[in-house]
């Protein structure tokens, strides 16, 4: 699983304007839940475990979400989890709503949660290997595809492959606590 990150002071590229975009954080459990067709327990597991929401609308029409991790993050399918450091936050279960995909939402969605989390120093962001739009959209939102997860034969996160030598690319090994095995 691909990952990437922005830090405070990266460039943010330019994107083509969304005239009638805006997200913000939701507290709404409910919309929350319907969206994400997720059970509102969970949602509010969630939101007790330090997670919050963000919701892009489009002509006031809820259009995408994505969540940030404070405290912990973690990738379910492959049974692994971390601890955010305070300047840090992780973004998963991004979804852009099928009747506005193809739009460019999701890096305006990005970049809003840059500019409105002004506290935090560095942003980390995975993605599934294959997903080219969401690999498209991160990058398109400014920020550098970094590394890899290194998968052993039993399903768990080894460590790390990282894909150049930069800062950013080293600090992943902390921001995971996972040891770097490989530099393409």
């Amino acid at each position: 699983m691909p990952f990437a990150t922005w830090w405070r002071g990266d460039p943010l590229p330019d994107l083509p304007p969304q005239p009638t975009f805006a997200a913000e954080r939701s507290q709404d459990i409910s919309l929350i839940a319907r969206l994400t067709e997720l059970p509102e327990s969970v949602v509010a597991t969630r939101f007790q475990h330090g997670h919050h929401p963000y919701l892009a609308v489009i002509d006031e029409q809820p259009a995408a979400y994505g969540w940030v991790a404070t405290q912990q993050g973690g990738i379910s399918e492959l049974h692994f989890s971390f601890n955010v450091a305070d300047y840090a936050i992780y973004l998963w279960d991004f979804l852009t709503l099928p009747a506005w995909r193809g739009r460019g939402i999701y890096p305006h969605l990005l970049q809003e949660i840059i500019r409105q989390e002004q506290m935090i120093e560095r942003f980390w962001i995975g993605f599934a290997p294959g997903n080219d739009a969401s690999e498209h959209g991160i990058r398109k939102a400014g920020f550098e595809v970094v590394g890899d997860f290194v998968i052993a034969s039993d399903m768990r996160i080894a460590g790390l492959t990282l894909f150049n030598t930069s800062v950013h690319a080293r600090a992943s090994s902390a921001f995971f606590n996972l040891p770097v095995i490989s530099q393409d």
